[in-house]
């Protein structure tokens, strides 16, 4: 088995909208598998040759060459290589604060993990290309610009199905999924329940209900948890103040952010600091 992985210069990714945090390459001995196992980022396979299996979300998908699957954050996944055919993929793991708006954007997820690269040739230079970047200066700058191709080659790749591209926004599914990515693109502004609301098109107290439907609890309180959840992630970071990653979180006032993280998780933002592992 033939196998090669890079680390790339770590940027603060709590404070970026996309970071790469590695890649890599492997030819993978016949029946070489990873799982059933989670990560905590995500990773993106592509198969340059032979094939193999993925299973996750109680599915199974058969991959061959000019195919990938993505590995989601915090999702049970197991991948096995062909035991007559074995395959050989590289791979790019990132983070960041719009890393999930990205995905639903190409249609990847733990339901649809898997893609058919629309430009394969660009596809199979991308680790070389990765490795010359990362050797120049300033190549964690030029990494990440090839991420961004990555991500944008992605969404090109996704599939533009007559569902897909005239469903009806009437579902309920739809409604909430509209509001979820408002809410990951708003969270840092000066957001209301109202323009949540406005931004799919409904009364606020009806996709409340939607909410109190799905999770248990009224967009309010999604919302608040949301940010507060974030928050929990940017005070692990030293260099900023509690006022800064209340800012950073849509509260303008520190000390109303500092009353609502307490009733949030039970803590104080200072004590939080003391707990990288605070449940939210």
């Amino acid at each position: 088995m033939s196998r090669i992985e890079m680390n790339v210069v770590s940027l603060d990714w709590t404070q970026m909208e996309l970071v790469l945090l590695f890649f890599g390459w492997e030819a993978c001995e016949p029946s070489h598998y990873w799982g059933p196992g989670v990560r905590d980022s995500y990773i993106i396979h592509y198969i340059h040759e032979g094939r193999g299996t993925v299973q996750m979300e109680n599915r199974e998908y058969h991959l061959s060459q000019g195919q990938g699957f993505i590995i989601v954050p915090d999702t049970i996944i197991h991948y096995e290589a062909d035991a007559s055919d074995p395959w050989t993929y590289s791979w790019f793991g990132f983070r960041g604060v719009h890393a999930k708006t990205f995905m639903q954007r190409a249609y990847l997820s733990p339901e649809h993990p898997v893609f058919q690269a629309q430009d394969p040739v660009w596809f199979e230079r991308l680790y070389t290309d990765m490795v010359q970047a990362s050797s120049r200066h300033g190549g964690d700058i030029f990494s990440q610009s090839l991420l961004y191709r990555l991500i944008a080659e992605l969404i090109a790749s996704s599939p533009e199905t007559e569902e897909q591209t005239h469903r009806p926004v009437s579902t309920k599914e739809e409604y909430i999924r509209q509001a979820l990515q408002y809410m990951e693109n708003r969270y840092s502004q000066k957001t209301s329940i109202l323009d949540i609301a406005q931004s799919v098109g409904l009364d606020r107290t009806y996709l409340s209900g939607l909410f109190k439907e799905r999770y248990g609890k009224s967009l309010q309180t999604f919302f608040l948890e949301y940010r507060i959840h974030r928050a929990a992630e940017l005070l692990q970071n030293p260099v900023l103040s509690i006022s800064e990653v209340a800012h950073s979180v849509g509260y303008t006032d520190p000390l109303l952010f500092s009353k609502m993280f307490k009733r949030v998780t039970g803590v104080s933002p200072k004590a939080s600091r003391l707990q990288p592992n605070l449940t939210i």
